[in-house]
């Protein structure tokens, strides 16, 4: 089987270095490896997401000198085939429609907080749903994931796993047990926007024939939403490789595109060259 890498950023913001990285990795390891390269625009967020940005991605992209397969896959593009899923699950009934918006969920959480018991956090640090038995009207326009119920559907969580070969943030590594309880009943689809990060991305790595997930060690933990859900709808399971961030020099934070951090666009029109963007990110001189 040919190795299948990709790299799939969201046109929400100008690319930084740490984008970088992680887009030289892929590319690097695709042809080490002989196989293929592909780009994917994850681009659900449509309020975000704009045209301006995915051109100035591309043009930062091919000016590090990478190349991709063509036709570039938008998810904007694809939004049936996030449907097609979610009724999947929903069918098996293990996705249930909730009303509970994230307000409603922090004013939940706060009240629940002043009796001085703190209410759990996802690995992202969100606090979890709070359950169908909280939910003040089930029938809204959000869906999500009934977890213990896709768990009890697979006979247990016991087999639920995958194999890293990067390393997670505190150098998990080998066979790794997936524990997605620790999201909770995340979602599948709002309103909004009518597919999750967690649902597009499994199905697009599903239909693209992705063999290698190589992305940032922020998304580590969000490896046992998706191996659940390729369990749930027979996907098959890539492996994954969770790499270094690239981070702040003064304060030590992931670099992010909210704050401007390091924007390949602006290096470029300091004189940076492609050559100088690989030094700052710890990589050396392209393989020939």
């Amino acid at each position: 089987m040919v190795p299948v890498f990709r790299f799939a950023p969201s046109p929400n913001g100008y690319l930084h270095l740490g984008h970088a990285y992680s887009a030289l990795l892929n590319f690097e390891m695709a042809r080490a490896a002989g196989g293929r390269f592909l780009l994917r625009i994850e681009d659900i967020d449509r309020a975000r997401c704009t045209p301006e940005f995915e051109a100035q991605m591309l043009e930062d992209l091919r000016w590090l000198g990478l190349e991709w397969e063509e036709p570039v896959r938008r998810q904007s593009d694809h939004f049936g085939d996030y449907a097609t899923a979610l009724e999947r699950l929903a069918e098996a009934g293990l996705a249930y429609r909730s009303s509970m918006s994230r307000g409603d969920i922090r004013r939940f959480v706060a009240a629940h907080e002043e009796t001085g018991e703190i209410w759990p956090r996802d690995p992202d640090g969100a606090p979890l749903f709070p359950g169908r038995a909280h939910d003040p009207g089930e029938g809204g326009d959000i869906w999500r994931l009934d977890v213990a119920a896709a768990i009890d559907h697979l006979g247990g969580a016991r087999d639920l796993g995958w194999t890293e070969h990067g390393a997670g943030p505190k150098g998990e590594t080998g066979a790794l047990t997936a524990d997605p309880t620790a999201w909770g009943d995340f979602v599948l689809a709002r309103r909004d926007t009518p597919t999750s990060y967690h649902l597009s991305v499994v199905v697009d790595d599903a239909l693209q024939g992705i063999t290698n997930v190589v992305r940032g060690r922020d998304l580590f933990h969000a490896t046992a939403a998706h191996v659940l859900l390729q369990a749930l709808l027979g996907l098959p399971q890539p492996d994954y490789h969770h790499h270094d961030l690239v981070v702040d020099e003064t304060d030590g934070r992931k670099l992010s595109k909210s704050r401007g951090d390091a924007a390949l666009a602006a290096l470029r029109a300091a004189g940076a060259t492609p050559g100088d963007i690989r030094r700052m990110v710890g990589l050396g001189a392209p393989r020939s």
